[in-house]
């Protein structure tokens, strides 16, 4: 990919998320305020930090791959659904990790 193509890409992605917030400020409040738009906008970011964590989490070079990670993230999960606090699952998922890549798992 060329350098020009990566500053188009991140120029365009800048006009896109500029007019949006332009556009958040001109709709009149009442229609932003309504409960349908907050629900689904508190299920789109739901929807894009899950996305992003999978992608982080599941490949490796554009390839799935199961590695310390995945387990990490099972950890993370098991703990959050047993309402741990979130710093306790943040650092058992970062323990996990550690440990499985100090065992040799990549």
């Amino acid at each position: 990919m060329s350098r020009l193509t990566v500053w188009v890409a991140v120029l365009a992605s800048s006009v896109v998320v500029l007019a949006t917030k332009v556009a958040g400020h001109l709709l009149p409040e009442r229609l932003l305020a309504a409960p349908r738009v907050t629900r689904t906008a508190a299920l789109v970011t739901a929807a894009l930090l899950a996305a992003l964590v999978a992608v982080q989490v599941g490949t490796s070079d554009g390839s799935l791959v199961l590695d310390a990670r995945v387990v990490a993230l099972v950890v993370a999960a098991v703990a959050l659904l047993l309402r741990a606090p979130f710093v306790l699952v943040v650092l058992l998922a970062a323990a996990t990790a550690a440990l499985l890549r100090w065992l040799g798992m990549p």
